[in-house]
Formats: structure tokens, sequence, C-alpha cells
């Protein structure tokens, strides 16, 4: 136990010390410097938004090989479907998909319905669970770092969210070099350097999850409220980014 304990404070003590020295590092060198401490043990995992997608662009540009995925929900919106396949031709970079186990999902859907997410919030991360959690955990398996495109002012329950931190659920680091980046950088990245992103985005999708859960917003609403919307407000998440030591 002793043992355990010392090597958790150990490497809380390291990621203390990455996110000291790379407080003003723009994210490709973060990049750069994570994918060589980890080669072939880091994942980047993508939803195809706007952050992922510079994400993408930058580590082609490091040259390093990565392991690239996402999550086939089964739900997703059909241009998602041709951003993933139009991405992974622009940069000429496989985007290996996860689909969730098929039994648990039959079993889901036949006992609870095919939209069994607007009855109830527990079914609503049931949902999530089993479409887009245990895919994550196979993803990750054999992982020993894990880049995000998650930023602080996504949402409020983002707004602690460091450059390194540690995540206890997959045992992993896990980095997020966009962290302090404004939705204008992000879009101003995408537009100076071509990169190519869904067209929901240009519909009014901020934020673009499974179809049957997101809606386009409002010029100004908050980018997660096209999320679960029929939900009582509140902080918007599915459960991959879970806050945690």
């Amino acid at each position: 136990m002793k043992k355990m304990t010392d090597q958790k404070v150990s490497m809380q003590e390291t990621i203390a010390g990455w996110n000291d020295r790379f407080k003003t590092s723009g994210p490709d060198e973060v990049l750069d410097f994570f994918c060589r401490r980890y080669p072939n043990r880091i994942a980047f995992s993508t939803s195809l938004g706007a952050e992922d997608q510079v994400i993408m662009d930058l580590l082609a540009k490091t040259g390093i090989p990565v392991k690239v995925f996402t999550l086939d929900t089964g739900r997703l919106f059909p241009e998602t479907y041709d951003t993933i396949d139009k991405t992974s031709q622009h940069y000429g970079i496989p985007i290996h998909v996860f689909f969730p186990d098929r039994e648990n999902i039959e079993n889901m859907v036949n006992t609870k319905g095919i939209n069994l997410f607007y009855e109830s919030l527990e079914n609503r991360k049931l949902c999530c669970h089993l479409r887009k959690i245990e895919p994550l955990n196979r993803a990750l398996s054999g992982m020993e770092a894990w880049i995000t495109g998650i930023r602080k002012d996504q949402t409020l329950s983002r707004f602690e969210t460091n450059l390194v931190e540690w995540d206890e659920s997959h045992g992993l680091v896990k980095i997020n070099p966009l962290y302090k980046w404004t939705d204008k950088l992000v879009w101003d990245y995408i537009r100076q350097y071509n990169v190519p992103y869904n067209p929901l985005h240009d519909k009014g999708f901020p934020s673009i999850g499974c179809q049957p859960c997101t809606r386009a917003v409002k010029p100004g609403d908050d980018i997660r409220s096209g999320r679960w919307w029929w939900e009582d407000q509140g902080p918007k998440e599915c459960g991959l980014h879970r806050q945690e030591g």
C-alpha cells in the first residue's frame, strides 16, 4: 500500500513539474514533448470537433506516429462520418474507429427502447456508458498517455482543467494541449491553416455529439447548451472526462 501511495505522489509531483515547465509553451511544443516521451504508448481521442481538428493538424506537423481514434456510437450525424473520412485522407493518418459492444446495445435497446435517453437521466447515462465509455476503455488499453481537446472555457465543470493531469479511472497521463485556448483562437487557427472541419459548425452546432442528443444553438448561447437540452440546466457531460485526481 505504501509503495502504491509513494508512486502516486511521485506521479503527482512529475505532473506538477510538467505543468510548471510548459505553462508558457504552445501546444505544438507540448505535443512534440509528450509524443516523444511516450512512443507507441500515447493516443489521441478525437470526436472530430473543432478543437480536435486543430490537434490533428498539430500532430500531423510533428511527424511523430500517434494512435488516433474516435468512438462511433452508432448514432452520429452523417456529416461527422464524412469528416472522419475527409480528415484521415487529408492528413494521411488512419483514424481507428471503436464501436460499442453489439450485445450490450441490443439488450439495452430491446429492454428500454431505441430512444431511452429521453426518458430519464439514468437511461441517458446508461446509453453514454455503453456507447462511449466502454469503447473508450478498450481504446485506451495499453496506453500510458491520452491527448484530448478539452478547453477550460467549454463548460463550468472544465474550468479547473490543467495542461497535464492524472486520469485515475484509466491510470494514465492526460494531456490537454488547448486547455487555455479560446473559441476564437481555435477558429483563427482553422482558417489560417485551412484545417478541415465538420460542416455542422457552420449550421449552429458549436458542440457536436450523437444526432438525437445534439441540436443547434443560437449565437451567444452556451456552447454546450445544445447537448442533452431536455435535461435540467447544469454541466453537460457524458462521463468521458470525469474530473478526478
